[in-house]
């Protein structure tokens, strides 16, 4: 007996279709919160007077900071065909332009592939999503690539 693939059609007819973008403002308060929730004290994310003779000449973001950015809502929304396990496979990161307080960051996000390899607990999926950022300026400031495996 053959088993379906769980790369359905709705999967693949979601691939590449690029969500509607969200839009972020970076607030200083916010970035001084971050990185103290995540225990990098460089004064280049906290520090005005010391960021301002910095390379960037203001305080700027750590580069994760990006996580916490909403990316919009997807324009074909899909359920993977199993929900036994979830887990994260990790995320690769480009980063191109500092982010700082007053920027504002549209990110969208599309689902880059989906594909399915054999685990000791039966087939798994793999998804892979891939989100953008860009500011106010019309930059590049970030690619994300994250996987997400479901079991």
């Amino acid at each position: 007996m053959t088993q379906e693939s769980l790369v359905t059609d709705e999967l693949k007819a979601a691939i590449g279709v690029e969500s509607a973008p969200a839009l972020n403002e970076v607030e200083k308060g916010a970035i001084r919160k971050f990185a103290q929730a995540v225990g990098d004290p460089n004064p280049l994310w906290q520090d005005e007077e010391y960021a301002k003779k910095g390379p960037y000449g203001r305080i700027v973001a750590p580069p994760t900071f990006l996580v916490t950015m909403a990316s919009g809502r997807s324009a074909r929304p899909v359920r993977p065909p199993m929900r036994r396990g979830l887990l994260d496979g990790g995320a690769e990161w480009e980063f191109y332009q500092p982010v700082g307080p007053g920027d504002v960051i549209t990110c969208t996000s599309k689902l880059a592939e989906a594909y399915e390899r054999p685990g000791r607990m039966g087939t798994m999926l793999f998804t892979v999503t891939e989100q953008t950022y860009i500011n106010q300026k019309g930059e590049l400031v970030a690619k994300r690539r994250g996987t997400v495996i479901t079991f």
